[in-house]
């Protein structure tokens, strides 16, 4: 399992057209991706549950991949935030 903690710097926070960018990323991978914020875990898979969290800017996420793939995965997706969010 790899673990990436990262604080949003985007002004609206993670907002709809990023996160569906995100979760189409997440999708493709195919180890377990999850993101969890104040405890609260969800499946990064599913744009309902990033979307739930409702992360504003300023808050700390935490990214987690575990599975056949999950170095890559946490490459690309962490990658993926700090460019985007």
């Amino acid at each position: 399992m790899k673990e990436f903690s990262y604080v949003i710097t985007d002004e609206q926070g993670i907002h709809a057209r990023p996160a569906g960018i995100f979760v189409k990323e997440a999708a493709a991978c195919e180890c377990k991706v999850t993101i969890s914020k104040d405890g609260k875990e969800v499946d990064a898979k599913r744009i309902l549950g990033v979307m739930g969290l409702g992360v504003k800017k300023g808050q700390e996420i935490v990214l987690r991949t575990d599975g056949a793939d999950e170095e890559a995965a946490m490459e690309r997706l962490s990658t993926f935030l700090k460019e985007n969010l």
